[in-house]
């Protein structure tokens, strides 16, 4: 049952993100602007928890070690992820979606919105980049312990993370990339919460203090 807990908070966000990418408007323009902006600011604080994925398993005091190293790393990349992707969501979402918002109707969209997409699409890559890293960090972390019970998961979460890189949440591609995330957090969390081999440690629980 716990791990079952588990994977529903790790996959929580990723699912709620290809729920919403289902409505999110193709294209920005006069008569999309209210829906872009409004959807924006809703995800606004999701986001960032796409991370919850990689933190579950992660869920320890590092140690002196170099999977403690990549457990930090780890943290790392999460966080640069978390600051800079909703950097992407801000621009290229609420204040993109603002501006043309309130755009005379006589005047080109292209000037107003592409700077704010450009800018945008920057700080999502250095996101999204981040993301694949803290990914990866979390494999080597995960691997002295759990062995090649982290494969699976990893192999399937930077397909995802690489998908994720132009693909934000749009139907299709990006819809099926967060559904390819929450399968990948699935799939680490079960191969982590299992039980550690004769001699090992069981990771801590990440819901337990």
């Amino acid at each position: 049952m716990l791990t079952l807990r588990k994977i529903a908070l790790a996959t929580a966000a990723p699912l709620a993100l290809a729920t919403a990418g289902i409505a999110h408007p193709h294209g920005l323009s006069r008569s999309t602007a209210a829906d872009w902006i409004q959807l924006h600011v809703v995800l606004l604080p999701v986001f960032p928890l796409l991370t919850i994925g990689l933190l579950v398993p992660l869920w320890h005091r590092p140690r002196r070690d170099p999977a403690g190293a990549a457990t930090v790393l780890a943290w790392v990349g999460a966080f640069v992820y978390a600051t800079f992707y909703t950097g992407l969501d801000a621009v290229a979402g609420i204040a993109a979606g603002t501006a043309v918002e309130h755009t005379a109707g006589t005047e080109s969209l292209g000037p107003v919105k592409h700077p704010l997409y450009d800018m945008g699409e920057a700080l999502g890559q250095v996101g999204a980049y981040a993301l694949i890293g803290a990914v990866l960090a979390t494999a080597v972390a995960l691997f002295p312990r759990h062995g090649a019970r982290v494969v699976p998961g990893t192999v399937v979460l930077l397909a995802a993370g690489w998908s994720f890189t132009d693909s934000h949440i749009f139907w299709p591609r990006g819809v099926w990339t967060m559904l390819a995330f929450a399968l990948g957090f699935a799939l680490l969390v079960w191969g982590t919460d299992r039980t550690a081999p004769a001699g090992r440690p069981a990771s801590p629980s990440p819901l337990r203090v």
